[in-house]
């Protein structure tokens, strides 16, 4: 009894250690099923994205592209980075020793690439969300996405595309808490528990990394927006509230030009504003030229003296022709085809692309304003109202974006820029290239083909020279001959004021009243009808200055166009207006533009021989 009474204490002195060493025991057994618990959870988050990436996407092509790129975005991304994640995570798990060391050292070494793709995956959520709401209201097409997901994916139940969707955010922020489970069953004096502290700070990092990116995107992307507004929609929106605000900007403005209060320096942003800004005057002064090339381009391949009939049977004038006719059906053709896919649509593009930038640079200078605004409403009161507090959010998520993305964006351009112009630079040259090649048997039968470059210049300039001392000599001899000009009335002439043409007796009527006046035993004529005064009932005359109709009931006339007159007076009888018919055409003219010829031919000249 002694005995077994002494051996009592001696138990119950040891039972301290014993249960020490059980609760680290437990500890680690902990650790290493949260550790497995990591490496299991990763395999099956991996299996399911490339369900989504193949199986799903695959099968989901009668949705347009756009919404494909919005639903899956970078899930490729995220692929590839998860993929090699889980690797380094597997090898880990076969070190016995410094396994959980190597797992906090593992996420450390993946932060940057774990949040530059899953920030982007989450700021497109939103986003693919709508779409699903979108395709909710389609039963045929509802019913058949959810016989995809339900073939593929059987747990995702009604859910379809949403529970699939939300799986990568799901994933991320709970990294943070597998870590911490393996942190509370690793002993604080291990050598692993610091490394696993900075890992789970690290990934509770990205989270919110992650946050303010996507709020900074749905920020951006209320102000991206580019509404094309006519003016009266403009001032339907014009309020009490928009009209107090946008004067308080206006009035901090002046309050900065003129020097009363200070204004906030950002050295870092107004160095990327600028750069940006000389990028945007680029590609608009680029598509500017481009655009007056394609339309020089396009006058150019009007011209087609392949067409005109030159009367010359044969030699260089038919080669020449035959050149141009297949430069122009070919050659040039093609060249506008690619310069227009090529070089111009990829420009319109960039310009379109420049839209969202400008439009938050110009909101982040509003936003400014109400940021300085507040920001001296907080020195002076010590307190800001729960909107001030947004407006300065605000500002913050959008001068953060701009300096976050503004370098890689204007990087991005000049790089799509350059490679519109190698491109433009290439075109030109397989034109010419071409152009010399179709050219090479035509030229061997062109006239002066053997004679050096210096000579034909030469050969051509005095050719041109001869020429147009010909023209000017023309010219010269060709103002001798023209008739004097006529005076061109313009504008509507007063009938009143226009003189009446008369018909010029024929010599033989002249000559029977001159005999009648003669004749010495008429003394007395004898009483005869008085004759009306009319003009034969057909007259060709001649219009003797230009005149423009008025109306339907008048014909237009040209100086020293031929005229036939059929009445000399209108249906009310004024003389002032005459019927006429002029190529075809009848109507009124005033009488006074008329004048009759003594002989037939008009009047013209002859060139010197």
């Amino acid at each position: 009894m002694a005995n077994h009474g002494a051996d009592k204490p001696s138990s119950r002195s040891g039972s301290p250690d014993g249960e020490d060493r059980a609760s680290e025991d437990r500890s680690l057994l902990h650790q290493r099923l949260a550790v497995q618990e990591l490496i299991d959870t990763e395999v099956s988050y991996l299996h399911m994205l490339h369900l989504c990436a193949s199986d799903i996407r695959s099968r989901l092509q009668q949705l347009p592209q756009g919404d494909l790129d919005v639903l899956f975005s970078n899930i490729d991304d995220i692929i590839k980075v998860n993929s090699r994640f889980l690797h380094d995570l597997q090898e880990t798990a076969s070190k016995k020793e410094e396994k959980v060391q190597l797992v906090g050292n593992l996420f450390l070494e993946f932060q940057e690439e774990l949040e530059q793709v899953y920030k982007i995956y989450c700021a497109s959520y939103d986003q693919a969300l709508l779409l699903v709401e979108t395709y909710r209201k389609e039963p045929e097409l509802q019913q058949h996405i959810q016989g995809i997901i339900k073939a593929v994916v059987p747990q995702a139940g009604s859910s379809g595309l949403s529970f699939l969707l939300v799986i990568p955010l799901q994933r991320i922020t709970r990294y943070p808490l597998l870590l911490q489970k393996i942190l509370e069953n690793t002993h604080p004096d291990a050598s692993a528990y610091p490394v696993l502290q900075r890992a789970v700070s690290a990934l509770q990092d990205v989270n919110t990394n992650i946050n303010e990116y996507k709020m900074r995107k749905e920020v951006a992307s209320k102000y991206t927006k580019v509404e094309q507004l006519t003016l009266w929609e403009r001032l339907a929106r014009i309020n009490t509230h928009t009209f107090s605000k946008k004067t308080t900007r206006l009035s901090q403005l002046l309050k900065q030009e003129a020097g009363l209060i200070p204004r906030t320096e950002d050295k870092e942003f107004d160095d990327l504003e600028e750069r940006f800004q000389w990028v945007s005057l680029c590609v608009t002064e680029l598509k500017n030229n481009v655009a007056a090339y394609l339309d020089n381009l396009q006058a150019f391949l009007c011209f087609r003296p392949h067409e005109y009939s030159l009367d010359i049977p044969e030699g260089p004038a038919v080669q020449y022709c035959n050149l141009a006719r297949d430069l122009q059906l070919e050659a040039f053709l093609k060249f506008k085809q690619r310069l227009e896919g090529l070089v111009w649509q990829p420009l319109c593009s960039l310009a379109k692309a420049l839209l969202g930038p400008q439009n938050l640079i110009k909101k982040r200078l509003d936003k400014l304003l109400d940021f300085e605004r507040v920001e001296e409403k907080l020195l002076e009161v010590g307190s800001v109202t729960y909107e001030e507090q947004a407006t300065r959010h605000t500002y913050q998520a959008l001068n953060s974006l701009l300096v976050a993305e503004l370098p890689q964006f204007n990087q991005l351009a000049m790089q799509w820029l350059g490679q519109i112009l190698c491109t433009f630079v290439t075109l030109q040259r397989d034109l010419a290239k071409q152009v010399l090649q179709r050219a090479e048997g035509s030229m061997a039968q062109l006239p002066h083909h053997d004679v050096p470059e210096p000579a034909f210049r030469k050969l051509v300039g005095d050719t041109l020279g001869r020429t147009s001392k010909q023209l000017h000599s023309f010219q010269e001899n060709f103002e001798k001959v023209l008739p004097p000009p006529t005076t061109q009335h313009r504008g509507y002439v007063p009938a009143g004021k226009l003189q009446l043409y008369h018909v010029v007796p024929s010599a033989e009527e002249l000559r029977r009243k001159a005999g009648l006046n003669e004749d010495p035993r008429c003394l007395t004529p004898k009483p005869v009808r008085a004759p009306v005064p009319s003009i034969p009932t057909v007259n060709q005359v001649i219009a003797a200055y230009p005149f423009v109709a008025r109306s339907s009931h008048e014909v237009s006339l040209q100086a020293g166009q031929p005229v036939t007159v059929l009445e000399a007076q209108d249906k009310k009888g004024n003389p002032e207006w005459s019927l006429v018919e002029v190529n075809g055409r009848r109507g009124y003219v005033p009488s006074g533009f008329l004048a009759r010829t003594p002989s037939p031919v008009l009047w013209g000249w002859n060139l010197p021989s």
